[in-house]
């Protein structure tokens, strides 16, 4: 039943590719990042900015919706969509990684999870049928496999625990997705597996068998080295169908996408840049810069020189400083705009390279750029 269609358009010696997603509410060109509106939002952000901006897609987060606004009043609103009113795709978290990380307390069973809302103490469950029901009222384009994440670190016993439970579970959402979803959505597994490369492959095999349109790799960026990420990667990636988007969950510093594009994967999410920009902290072509800081008080030069992005081509670091010192909302809209521009550049760059053919020195110079520093 699903209307998305995935074109590989161009491949590098690495396995990195570009492609389009096509699906009913636009195309989606890969690698692309998602930016976060967890809540039906981008703080500080307008759809409208995000059209100009030229995301197109952006994640929301069934956990979060589910509990505030609720899903009736969503409905009622028509869907995600309408309620924010955002016309492009969406894809949603099942809500997985919050129930484990957010909630107070909560009991993992055979078939559910029992959790204590962090907003007020009340008691909910969440089944993978309810985790799709929830994000098909949400009208979400991409929705994902409600999973049970493995911590970092963790005893082996506990990681082939998680991909069992992980595939029974898919299973069941693949059923409600394919019995009662909308025509044109698409519903994505979540690869687990912890750091052990066996449990990834028995993973992926189990996830292969009910033939979806997309696959994730779930459970990493949790908190193990960057090396040991990179390590898995190298091996979970390929596991999975060719054919397919293969989605890496959580991951975003610009570093990373690099390297994680290289390794064959296409769509990637973080609130690394939002949250970092609300804190004053930004993203440059040459690295991170701590805009708040007192050094760039008289500091007349943008954020960014070769950024041409409006807060660039209008405002010096002296000025913003000036306004996270002051406490000025302006500030953090205008260093979470630039960040997200950043971040739209930095894949837009990732995909040109790949179109013609020179990935390989992109790669290496935007990484000796990156580490090279802002000043």
């Amino acid at each position: 039943m699903s209307g998305m269609q995935f074109t590989i358009e161009k491949t590098a010696p690495s396995g990195a590719r570009a492609g389009v997603i096509r699906t009913a509410r636009g195309d989606i060109r890969t690698p692309v990042f998602m930016p976060v509106a967890t809540r039906g939002a981008i703080k500080a952000m307008t759809a409208r900015d995000l059209d100009e901006i030229g995301f197109d897609i952006i994640l929301s987060n069934t956990y979060h919706l589910y509990l505030r606004p609720g899903v009736s009043l969503l409905e009622k609103a028509g869907g995600i969509h309408c309620f924010m009113n955002y016309s492009g795709p969406i894809l949603t978290d099942s809500g997985g990684y919050q129930v484990h990380s957010l909630s107070r307390l909560n009991r993992i069973r055979e078939d559910e999870v029992e959790f204590q809302s962090h907003l007020d103490g009340s008691r909910h469950r969440f089944s993978p049928e309810l985790a799709t029901r929830v994000q098909i009222a949400l009208g979400s384009d991409v929705l994902m496999a409600f999973d049970t994440m493995t911590p970092f670190p963790s005893e082996p016993a506990r990681a082939r625990e998680d991909v069992a439970r992980t595939a029974r579970w898919a299973s069941a959402c693949a059923a409600i997705w394919r019995a009662e979803g909308h025509e044109g959505t698409a519903l994505f597994g979540i690869q687990q597996g912890g750091v052990v490369p066996e449990l990834r492959a028995e993973s992926t095999e189990l996830l292969l068998a009910l033939d979806l349109p997309g696959y994730a790799i779930g459970g990493l960026a949790v908190g193990e080295p960057i090396e040991t990420m990179l390590e898995v990667l190298e091996q979970a990636a390929p596991l999975l169908p060719a054919g397919r988007p293969r989605y890496l969950m959580g991951v975003g510093r610009p570093e990373d996408i690099l390297e994680a594009v290289d390794r064959g994967c296409d769509l990637f999410d973080c609130v690394l840049p939002t949250r970092n920009a609300r804190k004053g902290s930004v993203f440059t072509a040459r690295g991170k810069l701590v805009v708040k800081n007192a050094t760039y008080a008289e500091d007349e030069r943008p954020i960014d020189p070769e950024c041409p992005c409006p807060v660039c081509r209008t405002y010096t670091r002296a000025y913003l400083r000036h306004l996270f010192a002051a406490g000025e909302i302006l500030g953090l809209r205008l260093a979470t705009l630039h960040s997200l521009h950043y971040y739209q550049g930095l894949m837009e760059g990732i995909r040109s390279a790949l179109a013609e053919g020179n990935w390989p020195a992109f790669k290496r110079a935007t990484l000796e750029r990156l580490a090279s520093g802002p000043d």
